[in-house]
């Protein structure tokens, strides 16, 4: 898989920062909590990160203080987390280089989603899209590749096609015609019999790994993955 981008928390509260450190592990970053809260630029320095979290309540000085001296020696990206929901608390995190502002509490989901926006826009290249199913499986959309365990299942090209297909799709239904579509860009010709017989090989092989259902059926109308 590809190499992990660092993201520094900093953050005072001990159990939030742990689970934003372990969340974005699971999200395949490379995650450090700052520690040094009366010397945070030099372990910013020290850590090199591609993009910190910063809560705005903290210990000797606030993180508009930091903020703005890591904006005298890097332009890399910095997130607002924070409680305070003052229209002149966001002004003023933008006013001294903030790049984003998210108010606890949050979904998880909506910060994965700013740090990948914000990855993209600063450092100009596409950031691996990792999506999570069902079954503790991954699936990385710009490989094409599908995880169990931080492990890759080997999959025929029909079949990484096919699960393309589903997971880019997630949580919709895809048709039989559809997933025709996507079977024919490969180098095979594919008859009804045969991708029923792909999608039930498919099947029978993530159960097993797994052991959990990952493909489902509605009936009359398609496949989908959640």
């Amino acid at each position: 898989m590809d190499t992990k981008l660092k993201l520094m928390i900093i953050e005072d509260d001990t159990a939030l920062s742990k689970v934003l450190c372990e969340t974005l592990a699971k999200w395949h970053y490379e995650a450090v909590r700052a520690r040094q809260f009366d010397n945070l630029l030099q372990e910013f320095i020290d850590e090199k990160p591609q993009l910190v979290l910063l809560d705005i309540n903290l210990p000797y000085h606030d993180g508009f203080y930091w903020c703005s001296k890591i904006r005298q020696i890097s332009k890399v990206p910095i997130i607002y987390i924070s409680s305070r929901d003052a229209d002149r608390d966001k002004i003023m995190a933008v006013a001294q280089g903030g790049d984003d502002y998210v108010q606890k509490p949050f979904r998880m989901e909506l910060l994965q989603a700013k740090i990948a926006a914000l990855l993209r826009r600063t450092y100009e290249y596409k950031v691996t899209e990792y999506l999570f199913l069902d079954g503790g499986l991954l699936f990385d959309s710009a490989l094409q590749s599908l995880y169990f365990a931080e492990k890759e299942i080997d999959l025929t090209k029909s079949e990484r096609r096919l699960f393309a297909r589903l997971a880019a799709c997630k949580p919709d239904v895809v048709t039989r015609d559809e997933l025709m579509m996507a079977l024919w860009n490969t180098d095979e010709y594919v008859t009804d019999a045969a991708l029923t017989t792909i999608i039930s090989r498919l099947r029978s092989k993530l159960h097993a790994i797994c052991g959990e259902d990952v493909i489902f059926t509605k009936k009359g109308q398609g496949y989908f993955v959640r």
